[in-house]
């Protein structure tokens, strides 16, 4: 996890484009500044953050299963539920699949798990939109999406 730049994925673990799921993992740094107020003495991964790592999850699902040609927006998160702790230095794993897309939006349903302990559960609306055109913001989608390990040679472009 980078938590300065907001990336909270790092690595997809399976793609299941017919299936429409995704697993990823996610390493929680052993120190970082935001476990100074959270909480001191008792550092824990915020529960915000968890849910933010559950939408870039299904976020990176939707942008497979969509072949990049529409770009995944939080719209609602429902039904969080935060399990348990999870602590600096734990490996959260995390699972996703889509539960609907249609209209313009898709509904995903996603779990983050330490070991076989599940910590996190939600479910989540995006709004689907045009990719977005600029040059850069592709170039960039693409370098993060191979240093996750996206199979980007499975898409048409790719």
């Amino acid at each position: 996890m980078h938590l300065d730049t907001f990336q909270l994925i790092d690595r997809i673990v399976d793609l299941n484009l017919d299936a429409k799921t995704i697993t990823v993992e996610a390493q929680v740094p052993t120190t970082h500044t935001i476990f100074e107020g959270h909480f001191p003495g008792f550092p824990i991964m915020p529960g915000v953050l968890l849910t933010e790592a559950m939408a870039q999850s299904s976020g990176w699902l939707l942008l497979g299963l969509l072949k990049f040609e529409r770009m995944p927006f939080l719209a609602i998160v429902k039904e969080a539920k935060m399990r348990g702790f999870v602590s600096p230095g734990q490996l959260l794993t995390i699972e996703a699949k889509l539960e609907h897309e249609g209209s313009g939006f898709a509904v995903t349903k996603a779990k983050g798990r330490v070991g076989k302990e599940l910590k996190c559960s939600a479910e989540i609306t995006f709004r689907l939109s045009p990719f977005p055109p600029d040059p850069a913001f592709r170039v960039y989608t693409d370098a993060m999406a191979n240093k996750i390990g996206f199979p980007l040679q499975a898409l048409p472009h790719g």
